[in-house]
């Protein structure tokens, strides 16, 4: 049972009502339900996530992110959510499984980013120059660094979200990796 009430955006006033008529129209999720307890809360997401739409690292790379990084945190909200999101964006049922695995087989490249960003979540930040030469090597550049960096931060965010309010799935559920 959700440990934070669900902010129904047909009664939202204020700064929560502007987010669900504005960005959120028509993308009235659990997760965002939830935080809308806190407008600021809702804003750093979408602030967060907004800059993300302007990254380097495309929609697919990003959605390779938050499934290895939201199993790495055993966030069962975000892996349905990013897995349905993920097949919007291109990735096939295989590798959205592979991306929570954190080996993609079939993609040198998005399996150098899994990697890449399964080190930064399991080195607490304090990767090697080894880790950082295999991600380049795979093609990656220095401007993809900090912006997985901050699909981390928002990746984190979100995980660490949903397990505090205990948020009900609302996207298909998956199954365990």
């Amino acid at each position: 049972m959700p440990r934070l009430p669900a902010v129904d955006p047909a009664t939202a006033t204020g700064r929560t009502k502007e987010i669900f008529e504005g960005p959120l129209k028509g993308k009235h999720f659990n997760i965002f339900k939830a935080m809308a307890n806190s407008p600021a809360a809702l804003d750093a997401y979408l602030g967060l996530a907004g800059a993300l739409g302007n990254a380097n690292l495309s929609a697919k790379e990003q959605e390779v992110i938050h499934l290895a990084i939201g199993n790495a945190n055993n966030c069962d909200y975000c892996q349905a959510a990013h897995t349905a999101i993920g097949k919007m964006v291109g990735l096939t049922d295989e590798q959205t499984v592979a991306a929570r695995r954190g080996t993609i087989d079939d993609d040198a490249k998005l399996n150098a980013l899994a990697t890449f960003a399964l080190a930064i979540h399991e080195k607490r930040g304090f990767i090697d120059d080894e880790d950082l030469a295999a991600f380049k090597d795979a093609g990656y550049t220095d401007a993809h660094v900090p912006e997985v960096l901050a699909t981390y931060a928002l990746a984190t965010y979100t995980n660490f979200f949903n397990h505090v309010a205990e948020t009900e799935i609302d996207f298909p559920v998956v199954a365990g990796v």
